[in-house]
């Protein structure tokens, strides 16, 4: 049985609740157990299951704070969604590798969301705005 629109809406919106609020168990409780975690770009590449996904997590808290996710637009399928989003925060920690130093963060997100039948998150793919955050926060070349 497909899940409706709204399952998929709330769903989505309590996985990005938990992450706006750091609560990584939250969060991982909005995963299937054998989750496919797979966040673009990320050092450890694709994942498998909570555990794998955890460390995700933990790092992405500890870097960034006061986040906010503000949807675009969402597109659905039978068992999945693809959202379009513009997060928003602080850059604390090193977030991707560059010093935040605290400083005020915005970049565009894409999520591709597949949902198990009882509403887990079973796959999440993320695209970020990698340009975006380097501009923002990589140090200014300096003229040689």
């Amino acid at each position: 049985m497909a899940l409706s629109r709204q399952d998929m809406d709330r769903r989505m919106d309590e996985h990005f609740h938990f992450e706006a609020t750091d609560d990584v168990e939250g969060v991982l409780g909005t995963l299937s157990a054998d989750v496919d975690h797979d966040i673009v770009g990320w050092p450890t590449g694709p994942t498998r299951g909570r555990p794998a996904a955890r460390g995700f997590y933990e790092t992405l808290f500890a870097d960034l704070a006061d986040g906010r996710i503000d949807c675009t637009r969402r597109l659905y399928g039978p068992d999945f969604l693809v959202d379009e989003s513009v997060w928003s925060g602080r850059a604390v920690g090193r977030p991707f590798g560059l010093e935040g130093a605290n400083r005020p963060l915005s970049f565009r997100l894409l999520h591709v969301v597949e949902f198990a039948e009882s509403g887990e998150i079973r796959r999440e793919n993320v695209w970020l705005d990698l340009a975006s955050i380097l501009q923002q926060l990589a140090p200014p070349s300096s003229a040689a």
